[in-house]
Order: structure tokens, then sequence, then C-alpha cells
């Protein structure tokens, strides 16, 4: 097989996926997730149900395809910030560009069927809970690397262990604070209650939010890692202290 032939086959593949894909997402938006099956977006789409299934492995990825960059990208933006800067700053400006974003998207009339099929599937539900498990655990590593290295300002360096404890900790913080905020937004799509100043108030929440959750991470660290605290290396509070 030549380059050109075998880009001319990815490229076949891309828009198959992409097909299939919009198919399926306008499907669901209209019956329903559970409404929904395999054989009917393969058929919806003019391909085979093994076609489908060559590009997504469940259903449950085909709804969310492409529309959970922060599942990657959150992490990301602590391993790609740029040299000396905080990483768990870095996280916290991603979440809410990222955030408001969808708030928005969300709240647009021609999404309420996106917003729907994900209040009415209990395994569409699942899968987003899921996908926030993934993402934590993708940022815990990147801030166990750069807390390890003495990258926070906040902490200095600490052992492996200690540092991977305290990035799981701030990982959830936020990533499940940002479900928090996005749960309520959809609560108030769904009761017809999302408007401008709505919007408005949601994205003053979320940067607030984010400003506080960053600022408790920080206190944390300082109780946990300061050598002045008499804490050593890997030892933790006993609980209610």
């Amino acid at each position: 097989m030549t380059a050109d032939n075998g880009g001319r086959r990815e490229r076949r593949k891309a828009q198959t996926r992409a097909a299939v894909r919009e198919t399926a997402q306008r499907l669901f938006a209209e019956r329903g997730f559970d409404a929904v099956t395999i054989a009917d977006i393969a058929t919806a789409s003019d391909v085979a149900v093994q076609t489908v299934f060559n590009h997504f492995e469940t259903k449950e990825a085909l709804f969310f395809d492409e529309r959970t960059p922060w599942v990657e990208q959150s992490a990301a933006a602590v391993t790609g910030r740029a040299p000396g800067a905080d990483p768990v700053r870095a996280l916290r400006d991603y979440l809410e560009s990222d955030l408001v974003r969808v708030l928005e998207r969300e709240s647009r009339a021609e999404n309420r069927g996106y917003v729907e099929a994900l209040e009415a599937s209990t395994s569409l539900q699942a899968r987003e809970r899921t996908l926030v498990e993934q993402a934590g655990e993708r940022v815990t590593v990147a801030l166990t690397a750069a807390i390890a290295d003495g990258g926070w300002s906040a902490a200095p360096a600490a052992d492996p262990a200690t540092a991977r404890v305290l990035s799981r900790v701030v990982a959830d913080l936020f990533l499940v604070a940002g479900r928090a905020l996005v749960m309520e937004n959809r609560r108030l799509v769904l009761r017809a209650e999302a408007d401008g100043g709505q919007l408005s108030a949601a994205r003053e929440a979320t940067a607030g939010t984010l400003d506080e959750l960053e600022r408790c991470a920080r206190e944390l660290a300082g109780r946990l890692l300061d050598p002045a605290g008499g804490l050593s290396a890997g030892e933790w509070p006993a609980p209610g202290r």
C-alpha cells in the first residue's frame, strides 16, 4: 500500500466515524438514548452494525464522543503549562474556561435533547461519573509529578506517596465540583429557568468556587507538607484534627 492510498483510507475511516457519530447523536436527541439501538444507528448511517462497533466500543462511547475533551485536557493543562507556572492554577484556569463553555452550550435550546437524554438514562449518568474518575486519575498523575518535584509554590517537594495523596484530593476537589456546577445548570435548563441572567450567575459561581477550592488546596498543602508544621513525609493527621 502506498502512502497516498493509506492516507485516503484513513480519511475515509475518519469520515465514516464522523458520519456515524453525527447520526447517532441526532437520534439520541430525538428519541432518547435508551430508545435507540446500534442497529438503528447503523441503518440510519447506511453502514453495517459491525462498522459502528469498529469505531465505537459502546453506545455510551458514541454518545459522549468529542463531547468530553476535559477528560484528557484537564491533565494536559498541568503537564503543558509554561515553565515555572503554578500547576494547580493551570488546572483551575483550564477548568473555568471549559466549564463556562459547557454551561453555555448546554443552556442553548438546540442542545436540550442532549440534556434530556442524559437526565433520562442511568447508564449515561454512570458513564459520565466514570469519565470524571478517569479525568481525576490523569490529573492526579500530572499533579503528583509536579508536586514531587517542588513545582507547586504552595508546597515543598514531597515524597511520591505523599504527593500522590495530596494530588488525588486536589484533582477530585476540582473535578467533582465542576460536575456539581454542570448538574445544577442542567436542572435549571430542564426546568426552563436557564437564561442570560442565570448564565451570568453560573459563570460567577464557577469562578468563585474554583477560586475557593484553590485557596483550600493551598492551605491543605501547607498544613500537610510544610516542614515547620512538624509533619514528616508520609505522615497524615488523625481523623478529626
